[in-house]
């Protein structure tokens, strides 16, 4: 009797231990033990959805959705369904954090996001402790993509100061330029340090190069005051939409009507609320998507997200779609699935990026280098009769 009891005593303890082991492994941070065996390929998504960048998040999470509905109906991802949950940060770099460590929680194995640069930074450094597949649809900053776990689909800040200098001194915009950008923030920024560089390449002049930061970013009359006095005929804003709007504003007053230019961050300014949309009238910016483009997809696009969300898809909504799409790609072309968890996704996704392409609304023939930057051609665009126009 004694000897049996030890037996089963001892084969308790030993099945103890296991089931402590199991316990332990499915907390496991990279979601590895946790998701084995999941049936659905669960991908997080922050951005602000709330404050002043709200359009933007808005847009990534109504068309992300958009996205999982449709390839759900066709069948899912090498046979799994997609789960989405999308976080708002409010373009905050700590709250962005917060929004990652709940999708942790929640099961995430890949990350949409996030939206702004600055957000993103903070997200990519936790991204990389956890081996986690991320790709940002509009993080432009170059520290987006600073870890091989990381891949954009918008153009980098380098790449859209560059691009917009040709463009100006290519199309013979203007001889004097001035900017204004914000020297608190990266994306804008890295944007304008790019600018500045290829300008000396092309047939214009800096005139005027003017600064705030994110604690005085109300009142712009002595940044334009400089640019019309400097006898600037165009001004580059490489800002968000919120700021683009006071200095229009702003300008209007003091009678000054410059060619206004921008980039991605400018697309938003007519859903600004309470802003005169006549004096966005003639601000050109560059940008992958055009809502009025006349090809079948995007027309498809622009039609189910109109019927969707009473609203016409901006650029980042675009970039967005393409950004869910490009994920199924690469899952397909690497064969991975939710029992590989987290780092084991990450690692055939990663892999795969630098082998697809992908037809989609911000690009044909869309390509990644092992840096997580993207190649594809910007489109311009023009603002006419309060609506985005295509320059052809």
């Amino acid at each position: 009797m004694k000897k049996t009891f030890k037996k089963v005593m001892s084969l308790a303890i030993v099945a103890a231990m296991v089931l402590s082991v199991a316990a332990c492994g499915s907390k496991n941070t990279n979601g590895s033990a946790a998701n084995a065996g999941a049936g659905t390929f669960k991908i997080g998504g922050i951005g602000p959805t709330t404050g002043g960048a709200a359009v933007y998040g808005t847009a990534v999470k109504n068309a992300a959705e958009l996205a999982v509905k449709e390839i759900n109906a066709a069948g899912g991802i090498n046979g799994y369904q997609v789960e989405l949950n999308f976080q708002d940060d409010e373009a905050d770099q700590e709250k962005g954090v917060n929004a990652y460590n709940t999708l942790k929680d929640w099961g995430m194995n890949l990350l949409l996001g996030s939206v702004t640069s600055g957000s993103c930074v903070a997200v990519a450094a936790k991204t990389a402790e956890d081996n986690m597949f991320q790709l940002t649809p509009s993080g432009s900053a170059v520290d987006c993509v600073a870890n091989d776990n990381a891949f954009q689909v918008c153009f980098t800040d380098p790449n859209q100061g560059i691009a917009a200098a040709q463009y100006i001194g290519q199309n013979a915009m203007a001889t004097k330029v001035a900017v204004i950008y914000d020297s608190s923030d990266v994306y804008s920024s890295g944007i304008y340090e790019k600018f500045a560089g290829e300008a000396k390449n092309q047939p214009f002049e800096i005139v005027a190069t003017e600064s705030f930061t994110a604690d005085n970013k109300t009142d712009f009359s002595v940044q334009l005051q400089n640019a019309k006095a400097a006898g600037a005929e165009l001004v580059f804003l490489p800002i968000y939409y919120s700021e683009a709007a006071l200095i229009l504003n702003q300008a209007a007053s003091m009678e000054y009507a410059p060619t206004f230019f921008g980039c991605d961050g400018l697309d938003g300014i007519l859903a600004v609320e309470n802003f005169d949309k006549s004096l966005a009238e003639g601000v050109i910016l560059l940008t992958p998507f055009a809502a009025d483009a006349k090809d079948e997809k995007t027309q498809k696009f622009v039609a189910d997200y109109q019927a969707a969300y009473g609203d016409t898809p901006n650029q980042f909504a675009a970039d967005a779609y393409d950004a869910i799409y490009i994920m199924k790609a690469a899952i397909e072309k690497s064969g991975a699935t939710p029992a590989d968890g987290v780092s084991g996704i990450c690692d055939k996704v990663k892999g795969a990026m630098t082998e697809i392409t992908v037809d989609g609304l911000t690009g044909i023939g869309m390509t990644w280098a092992a840096t997580g930057e993207v190649n594809k051609e910007p489109k311009a665009m023009v603002i006419k009769d309060g609506a985005y126009a295509l320059i052809q």
